[in-house]
C-alpha cells in the first residue's frame, strides 16, 4: 500500500542546488522572520500562512521550509490548487550552500 507521502514527488537539498541554475520557481514557506534570518537566494518568500493565494507559474514548482513539513502541507495545497509541486526534503536543515541573510 502507498502512503500518500510516498507518492509526493520530492527532491534532496543536494539535488535543488544543481536545479538553481536552471531558473526554477522556489517558494520559501516559512514565516518573514525565519526567511530573513537566511535563505536561498533564489527563494521568493511566500509564508506557509499565505500559499493558498499564490498565483504563479503552474509548472514545477519548488518548496522548502526549515524541515520539510510546512513545505509538505504547501505541497498539498499546491497540487489540490493545480500546481507541480515538489517538496525539498529535509529543508533549510539539509541546505548546504549559501544563504543570503535579510
Amino acid at each position: 500500500m502507498f502512503s500518500f507521502m510516498s507518492m509526493k514527488k520530492a527532491v534532496t537539498a543536494a539535488d535543488l542546488a544543481k536545479k538553481l541554475t536552471t531558473g526554477i520557481t522556489l517558494l520559501d514557506v516559512r514565516t518573514p522572520a525565519e526567511y530573513r534570518s537566511g535563505h536561498i537566494k533564489q527563494a521568493k518568500n511566500t509564508p506557509l500562512s499565505s500559499i493558498d493565494t499564490y498565483t504563479g507559474n503552474r509548472k514545477e514548482v519548488y518548496l522548502i521550509c526549515r524541515s520539510g513539513a510546512r513545505s509538505a502541507q504547501a505541497y498539498r495545497i499546491l497540487q489540490q490548487k493545480g500546481y507541480q509541486p515538489i517538496n525539498v526534503r529535509g529543508g533549510m536543515n539539509q541546505w548546504r550552500g549559501a544563504v543570503v541573510r535579510g
